[in-house]
């Protein structure tokens, strides 16, 4: 795994290389923990998560989250937690077979490109699916009769399958990401802060609380914004007179 804090444009953004082979590691821990620093601290940075399998070819397939304990899955789960609220944009690009951390990833992310090879993998513990937050992530993002297909039956996903139950927003060749990663980090631009980790959850939240749970939260929202708006208003009347 590398971090690296580089500019895209006029804007630095962090970059993590996760190997999607890897088992639950306080290490793997560690580094998203650092982005989600890096991230809090840079006001306009982007999240960029370049996830695949670098295992050797004919390796055996890593039971996720291998031989770990519930206690390092707490803090895995707290971290995406953590990465899933940041105050920046955060985009993932997958390669290859998506499994154990790298679909845990994926689904904390904004925007997810995906190469054609794309297999997701459900991760099984033994002969059983891994019951971890991927599951409710899963069934708020695909719906609960293809969350339930995928991972109680370990069916394999298609790139293209992917992309059509949204568990994927893109795909782009494996030799030309440069170029969608590029765009979508420039869609990104000016979304940050409070602001954009607000929209995030109320779009998060919208498929498990009732609407009128909601009302308060989007109303609250909108004073908000509406108020930004008549300051900026004001701000530009007033260089203009």
């Amino acid at each position: 795994m590398t971090t690296d804090l580089i500019g895209l444009g006029d804007r630095a953004d962090i970059i993590l290389d996760i190997d999607a082979s890897t088992p639950l590691t306080d290490s793997l821990i560690r580094s998203v923990a650092e982005v989600c620093d890096g991230a809090e601290d840079s006001a306009e940075a982007v999240v960029i998560l370049r996830l695949a399998d670098r295992s050797l070819p004919g390796t055996p397939e890593t039971a996720w989250p291998g031989d770990t304990g519930v206690h390092a899955v707490n803090k895995w789960e707290r971290v995406l937690r953590r990465l899933e609220r940041l105050p920046a944009a955060t985009i993932a690009v997958v390669q290859g077979a998506v499994g154990g951390p790298a679909l845990e990833l994926l689904l904390a992310m904004d925007y997810r490109i995906g190469t054609p090879d794309v297999v997701v993998r459900p991760p099984f513990l033994g002969r059983d699916p891994w019951p971890g937050m991927l599951l409710h992530r899963l069934s708020q993002q695909t719906g609960v009769a293809a969350a339930r297909r995928i991972t109680l039956f370990g069916s394999e996903i298609s790139a293209e399958r992917a992309l059509h139950t949204g568990i994927l927003d893109e795909l782009a060749p494996a030799d030309d990401l440069a170029a969608p990663v590029a765009a979508a980090a420039k869609l990104a631009t000016g979304l940050a802060g409070s602001e954009l980790a607000i929209r995030r959850r109320l779009v998060l939240d919208a498929s498990t609380t009732a609407f009128e749970e909601s009302l308060g939260a989007h109303l609250s929202a909108c004073d908000r914004a509406l108020r930004r708006a008549r300051t900026r208003t004001s701000a530009a009347e007033g260089s203009a007179a």
